[in-house]
């Protein structure tokens, strides 16, 4: 079976040659097949987010190389690199990044827009994952309303959405009290088990 992620010597360097300039990133080397559930854990600035954010393809490498599905990151196309984000890769993040002036619904059915489905097809699939994480009721609101473990919920849906081959998140419960952090774990837990 072939890695979905495999980086070798990766070095990343925010404020790069600037007074304030800070390596998170020194030689990283991962490998991370399909189906596998892994948790990166450390102190707070080690480089954790960095390291995702890399994977992720919001920042770019000093050097090294990294390979997502095959291909290498550092030479993907523009429509590559679009379609990494469309469908390869769902990202959770620690603080939702839930859009305020969207209704719920349409949070999670947003990256369909970009996949060019149907406004109907796009909400029948909304519908479903909002069934499944138990939150349906809230399709109509926005997610100031809402707890923080549903808001993370719907950043779950709104990941999975467009059903990627790899879901990355930084720090998914950090903001969460332990029952809903628990939640937040079962349903990341499910999705590997049941969904590869």
């Amino acid at each position: 079976m072939d890695p979905i992620i495999k980086a070798e010597n990766l070095n990343f360097t925010y404020n790069n040659a600037k007074d304030n300039a800070f390596q998170p990133l020194i030689n990283i080397n991962l490998v991370v097949y399909p189906e596998e559930f892994i948790i990166i854990f450390g102190p707070s600035g080690c480089g954790k987010s960095s390291l995702l954010n890399v994977l992720a393809g919001l920042e770019t490498p000093d050097s090294g190389n990294l390979l997502v599905s095959g291909k290498d990151m550092m030479k993907m196309s523009k429509n590559e690199f679009a379609d990494y984000h469309r469908q390869k890769m769902g990202m959770i993040y620690q603080a939702y990044n839930l859009i305020t002036s969207l209704t719920v619904l349409d949070n999670v059915a947003l990256p369909q827009l970009f996949v060019n489905n149907s406004k109907r097809k796009r909400e029948k699939i909304a519908y479903e994952l909002l069934e499944r994480f138990g939150i349906l009721k809230q399709a109509k609101k926005i997610p100031t309303e809402l707890s923080g473990g549903q808001q993370q919920r719907i950043g779950i849906a709104r990941a999975i959405i467009n059903n990627p081959e790899l879901i990355l998140a930084d720090e998914p419960v950090g903001n969460l009290d332990s029952v809903s952090a628990t939640n937040v774990l079962d349903i990341l837990e499910d999705l590997n088990k049941k969904e590869k």
